[in-house]
């Protein structure tokens, strides 16, 4: 498959070989006896087209490897989301419940919702993967757009953001490693530029293992979608995790191409509760500057996993992160409780 760039972005020159894009990795190794993989999906579409609501639908599955390579299936999970045109929450569903997610209703799927959740819902724990889905809200809905880049012209849908501030058209300079000030994913006015380094990548389910991920949903229409596996299995009181994070658009021709994918392996040291290890490897991102995020991450070793998903706000916010590299970190809390369904 050929790298798609635009004639607009420079190729990166990084001096750290950390600091470069791989390409599109394999959704899904094989499955390790004795390991635990949980996988999620939030597939995104619209109501009437571009400017329109648009409605998640979040699945996921915990499924555990035995050491003889059985298989049970610990988590079933669905999650239901419609927000309005400005990310305001119209409806929101769990399976399994989540006891006050209905006072989400009214309230912004962008900054501030997971603040919310966790207001509304203690029972957010990560010990099912609907949680994970929730806490993805934020990120899913803010890439949804590329999807509709992948069908029309920008000229066209640029000329249909309306001229009023919203989200659309707001500021990016400084949120993130890939908009820091004078990168090349700033247009002139500070808004984020389309001209998106992007890759075609295979099906998630293209793999020979049939148990690889739960069930997929069929799209051909315009849709985007956040996909996430992660593995863990223990060695000792050691635990090691191997992710993968992707955000991807359907495509007229049927195919499927990614504007973000990290690969992630960690560890944890699981009688201190502690991360031992992160390595993210960058395989598909938009702008010549974002690999650089993955230069930060050490910050984070040693910190408590029950406490990750508030350390990597502290430590990797702004430029000193990447927010899709940030939303994997940000899942590595979970894996005390993965590790502990094999015990």
């Amino acid at each position: 498959m050929t790298e798609e760039f635009s004639n607009d972005v420079a190729a990166p020159d990084f001096s750290n070989s950390r600091a470069r894009v791989h390409g599109p990795g394999q959704s899904a190794p094989g499955r390790r006896p004795g390991s635990i993989r949980r996988t999620t999906t939030i597939d995104m579409r619209w109501a009437d087209g571009w400017g329109t609501d648009l409605y998640l639908d979040g699945r996921g599955r915990d499924l555990r490897t035995a050491e003889d390579r059985s298989t049970k299936t610990l988590a079933t999970s669905r999650m239901r989301l419609d927000v309005d045109p400005r990310r305001n929450v119209l409806r929101i569903e769990a399976e399994p419940g989540r006891p006050g997610i209905e006072h989400l209703v009214g309230g912004g799927a962008g900054s501030g919702f997971r603040r919310r959740l966790g207001d509304a819902v203690p029972s957010i724990t990560g010990h099912d993967p609907v949680d994970l889905m929730l806490d993805d809200v934020p990120g899913a809905t803010l890439v949804s757009g590329f999807a509709f880049a992948q069908w029309y012209p920008i000229e066209q849908l640029l000329a249909d953001v309306p001229r009023s501030p919203g989200p659309a058209r707001r500021t990016m300079v400084g949120i993130c490693t890939g908009f820091m000030p004078g990168s090349s994913g700033l247009a002139p006015d500070g808004t984020s530029r389309w001209t998106h380094r992007t890759r075609p990548v295979e099906p998630l389910d293209s793999v020979p293992d049939p148990l690889a991920w739960h069930d997929l949903a069929e799209i051909a229409e315009v849709s985007m979608r956040r996909a996430r596996r992660i593995d863990v299995w223990r060695d000792g009181s050691t635990a090691y995790v191997d992710a993968m994070f992707q955000d991807s658009a359907t495509r007229p021709t049927g195919s499927r191409i990614a504007v973000h994918e990290y690969g992630l392996r960690a560890s944890a040291d699981l009688e201190t509760g502690r991360l031992a290890s992160v390595t993210p490897e960058a395989h598909v991102l938009p702008y010549a500057e974002c690999p650089l995020a993955v230069l930060n991450v050490d910050r984070l070793i040693g910190t408590p996993m029950a406490d990750l998903r508030s350390a990597v706000l502290d430590e990797l916010s702004g430029t000193a992160g990447c927010t899709h590299l940030n939303d994997a970190l940000r899942a590595l809390a979970d894996v005390p409780y993965l590790s502990s369904q094999l015990a």
